[in-house]
């Protein structure tokens, strides 16, 4: 049989956060947008229009004002930044045999093989069409032989565009490029490597793969790899299968609602911390209840992408008090989180509050150093009877 070329797509939904107040407001369509919290907080996303006057993601809100005190500031569409990632997961699904959701936002589809039906570079057009015309978003692609290179495809195609790397044109593609284009290249990396004399790929390139991590180990070898157009083409299908979860057997059988809410509180808030440690959101929870007779029910909602312990906990609490049989002995309740995905510096437009996501990290700090058991929330804390 004939070696089934590798064929990559990255789908990246232009400004994302940015789009989607623009969709809800067309009034802001050509105006310089900040996507964030206000006065205190920090630029999550932002317009080109609002790039132009220097202005770029994690700048504090005011020094952005500074910059450009006409532009509009915006964080109303919490909800819609869940609704619109899952529309274009649906979309993705529906289209491509295999496909990796690598944030809110980003999207990682193996097409290989399609070339004998359809046409990779013609379906792939076709899927990016159809996403613009469905949901109303900008969306950029890069098509590759692999993953990191169709990423830098995509950031070169940007705004709202396309581009091809052919097989056997990576290197012709990639070695014009200065190295901050490289994915994972920091600006501390980008000065060593300047210092080194190398500027663009093509220098990372004539450098042998011995000198390469002589100077900088690993990620030599791995930007010397790059280099030659070399990547991974594997896609992470488990995404979504992927969870996080606590649950807790007791020793007797329990029928106190308020005990069983406080378990509730605590399997979730754990369950909150070790979703925060692996720097990741969820967007479903699922409360498991097994009764004394060895019954088992599980129910699952879907939820706006969050981390933060109070929209876990009363979503939980709500699955259970719509799932439990009042009275019923429980023997066993479990939590769990699933549809992960990463956390980036954006997410935190997903909760209330930018206090109230450090408040969250603060307490995980003391956590990590004094143990999870260190601070907990009063409602798991035993009562002690009056008297």
């Amino acid at each position: 049989m004939p070696e089934v070329k590798p064929y990559i797509a990255h789908f990246d939904l232009d400004s994302f956060f940015v789009s989607v107040e623009i969709i809800n407001n067309p009034t802001l369509k050509g105006k310089p947008v900040l996507v964030g919290g206000y006065e205190r907080g920090v630029v999550a996303a932002c317009s080109y229009e609002a790039r132009k006057y220097g202005i770029h993601s994690a700048m504090p809100m005011k020094k952005a004002m500074q910059l450009c005190p006409h532009a509009v500031v915006t964080n109303s569409s919490r909800s819609d930044y869940s609704k619109y990632s899952r529309w274009v997961t649906e979309i993705i699904a529906s289209k491509v045999p295999a496909f990796e959701k690598a944030s809110i936002d980003e999207f990682y589809c193996d097409m290989s093989g399609l070339d004998k039906f359809f046409g990779v570079s013609k379906f792939t057009q076709e899927l990016r069409a159809l996403i613009k015309k469905e949901t109303g978003l900008p969306i950029s692609c890069g098509l590759s032989s692999a993953k990191f290179i169709s990423k830098m495809a995509t950031n070169e195609a940007k705004p709202n565009g396309f581009l091809e790397i052919p097989h056997g044109k990576e290197k012709e593609f990639l070695w014009p490029l200065g190295i901050e284009k490289i994915n994972g290249v920091g600006k501390q990396t980008e000065i060593q490597l300047r210092n080194f004399g190398i500027n663009t790929i093509e220098d990372i390139a004539n450098s042998s793969l011995e000198v390469m991590e002589e100077n900088f180990g690993k990620w030599g070898e791995s930007l010397w790899r790059k280099s030659q157009g070399i990547g991974s083409a594997e896609i992470a299908t488990d995404w979504e299968q992927k969870s996080m979860s606590h649950e807790n057997t007791f020793d007797e059988d329990k029928t106190d609602t308020r005990f069983l809410h406080s378990e509730i509180v605590r399997l979730t808030e754990k369950t909150a911390y070790s979703l925060r440690e692996d720097e990741k959101l969820t967007g479903c929870v699922t409360v498991k209840i097994r009764y004394s007779n060895f019954e088992t029910i599980t129910r699952q909602e879907t939820i706006d992408y969050t981390s933060l312990d109070d929209q876990l906990i009363a979503k939980a609490k709500d699955i259970f008090d719509k799932s439990y049989e009042k009275k019923r002995p429980v023997r066993l309740i479990g939590v769990r989180f699933s549809q992960l995905i990463p956390f980036t510096m954006q997410m935190s437009l997903f909760n209330n509050s930018e206090e109230k996501l450090n408040l969250y990290k603060a307490v995980d700090t003391i956590k990590d150093r004094f143990g999870s058991k260190s601070v907990t929330k009063a409602a798991v804390i035993p009562r002690t009877p009056k008297g």
